[in-house]
């Protein structure tokens, strides 16, 4: 990802909202009788269709008692469409993130009956859904609903220019940390990577958990995103990038030295000892309840850090970016807008102007000012304008995303769901102490080779 994403994604924050005081159903497949009941309420010709005449489901992952915010705002998009769609009934259907990526969704695309719309990751999700003809595209939508120069990047739902997805809101990933625990033990933010782990020590001698992580049942991702980090700012953003194309491999030294560093945290101690026994928002939890000194997670975070009733730190909490590591991928952050919303390519006609009153309804200035300002979500749409009162964690992470070189994906947006899968157990295994960094590599760069076959097998 160019500088000029990052940068639109740091205007967004610093701009209209540090600065803005200047100035249950199942998944209902597409069937006949769906195509039937939808024909039977006319919700098309506007003429007064039956209650429930035509039925959609809403895959979605709001489920966390953190994501109440982006809950409540989902709901009312919902009742504002069924009430401007005659006999319209959009059936919400909640599905922890994990599971709807890796269990649910891909079971539907392999049947080739995926939800009505549904939570969506862009890059090799988007990819491989879009070239098996099950993703809706989306450009003649947008531009009939004048979206189409509304949002800040689409390219990672985008393939061989149709675009297949809209995200909800950016994020960037780096460093929530205790300012109250760090002036206990003495230590400022680190700069580099030795500064790191003497901070880490300075807090495991006062008895300080230093670093909060939850990566047990089904939260292997979360260990995940440190690891990214990691190899990336070791071996730069060309690292991944080469993975697909066989231009790098996983047994390349920079991903060597990232397990070997994220092991070394571990056997440190300075890892939650329980990191595989906690799921994601626990570990998480456990950083916001003043269990541990840091946190290494998403922005989508932001908002369980700083919740009034729950957190502990909502007082006392900052964030950096991975200090640098000693590699060619310094200064560079984890960050892009790669989470939103997807719909069906088998929807009939009924169906699909229902959807596009809902995408009308959802992306709108108003409904991504709200959650900037509940729940400090980096915006995914331009001219957004946050409260004047905005937590002052929003302008320390706007200060990472600013002073960083630019912004990268995450690597499972580049890589197949094979290796990506891969990587999550094999980061359980090598934090439990069952697995080395070099046989981790080995293991990945063999799971890559045969993805990347499989790939060629189908051209």
């Amino acid at each position: 990802m160019k500088k000029s994403v990052l940068c639109s994604a740091s205007a967004a924050l610093l701009l209209t909202t540090v600065l803005a005081g200047c100035g249950n159903s199942a998944p209902a497949a597409n069937s006949d009788k769906d195509g039937k009941a939808a024909e039977g309420g006319k919700a098309a010709t506007g003429t007064e269709a039956k209650a429930g005449s035509l039925q959609l489901t809403v895959r979605h992952i709001n489920v966390r008692d953190t994501a109440k915010s982006a809950l409540e705002l989902l709901q009312g998009v919902v009742a504002k469409t069924e009430q401007e769609v005659p006999g319209l009934k959009l059936n919400l259907d909640g599905v922890e993130d994990t599971v709807n990526r890796d269990v649910k969704l891909k079971a539907e695309m392999s049947s080739g009956k995926p939800p009505h719309i549904f939570n969506l990751f862009g890059g090799a999700d988007t990819q491989n859904y879009a070239k098996a003809g099950h993703l809706l595209p989306l450009n003649d939508i947008l531009k009939e609903l004048g979206l189409s120069d509304q949002f800040y990047n689409l390219s990672e739902f985008t393939v061989d220019g149709k675009i297949y997805g809209l995200p909800e809101s950016g994020y960037v990933e780096g460093f929530y940390y205790n300012k109250k625990m760090f002036q206990d033990a003495g230590v400022q933010v680190p700069k580099n990577w030795e500064e790191f782990l003497k901070v880490c020590e300075a807090l495991k001698a006062k008895k300080i958990t230093p670093i909060a992580m939850g990566g047990g049942p089904e939260s292997a991702w979360a260990i995940n995103m440190l690891g990214n980090s990691l190899f990336v700012g070791l071996g730069g953003t060309e690292q991944q990038e080469g993975f697909k194309s066989g231009k790098t491999k996983w047994t390349d030294a920079p991903v060597v030295e990232a397990f070997k560093r994220l092991k070394e945290l571990k056997d440190k101690g300075y890892i939650d000892p329980n990191v595989l026994g906690l799921k994601y928002a626990e570990g998480q939890a456990k950083f916001y309840t003043g269990q541990a000194a840091m946190l290494f997670d998403g922005t989508w975070a932001t908002s369980a850090v700083v919740d009034k009733e729950k957190s502990t730190v909502k007082d006392n909490v900052g964030f950096f970016r991975l200090p640098e590591v000693g590699g060619k991928g310094d200064g560079y952050i984890n960050g892009g807008w790669s989470n939103g919303y997807g719909f069906s390519a088998h929807l009939n006609e009924n169906e699909l102007k229902a959807v596009k009153t809902f995408i009308k309804n959802f992306y709108t200035i108003e409904n991504q000012a709200d959650q900037l300002n509940k729940a400090n979500r980096i915006p995914a749409m331009k001219n957004v304008k946050g409260s004047s009162d905005a937590h002052p964690l929003v302008k320390e992470i706007s200060d990472a995303q600013n002073s960083s070189k630019g912004a990268y994906p995450a690597f499972d947006a580049l890589v197949q769901p094979k290796v990506k899968v891969t990587l999550e157990s094999s980061m359980q295994e090598l934090l439990g102490g069952q697995i080395t960094p070099e046989k981790v590599a080995e293991r990945m760069q063999k799971t890559q080779e045969e993805a990347n076959k499989a790939d060629g097998e189908k051209k």
